[in-house]
């Protein structure tokens, strides 16, 4: 298992960044794929970003491309998202995800272990 914390977020206005953090503990961080997922009120959790064990291999969702980025420092056991230009239709509750295994996936249930999520709100 996999225990995972998350800071960042926040309130921001539209076109700004936010960089969201997430600080994993217990199984071996370096072997594990690990994605950031979100949830807006009203609607189902969905994919964001994955980012492979080793850090070579990333995707974004086409929404979010070229405005969000995930990366990883293994050395610190962190999974970072940074996010710019910032839209209203970004807020929603932020959540960093370690996979069961060590590639990358877009599938949900691939993932076995969740931070406790992050608010980020952005205002028009």
């Amino acid at each position: 298992q996999v225990q995972l914390v998350q800071s960042g977020g926040g309130l921001v206005q539209a076109g700004g960044s936010l960089r969201l953090s997430c600080l994993a503990s217990g199984r071996a961080f370096s072997r594990l794929a690990m994605g950031w997922f979100r949830q807006a009120p009203g609607k189902d959790r969905e994919f964001l970003a994955t980012i492979s064990s080793r850090g070579g291999t990333t995707f974004v969702v086409p929404s979010a491309e070229g405005r969000f980025t995930i990366s990883r420092d293994n050395a610190r056991n962190t999974v970072s998202l940074q996010m710019n230009s910032l839209k209203p239709e970004d807020t929603a509750l932020y959540y960093c995800a370690a996979s069961k295994g060590d590639v990358t996936t877009t599938i949900i249930s691939n993932y076995a272990d969740w931070g406790q999520g992050t608010q980020v709100t952005v205002s028009s």
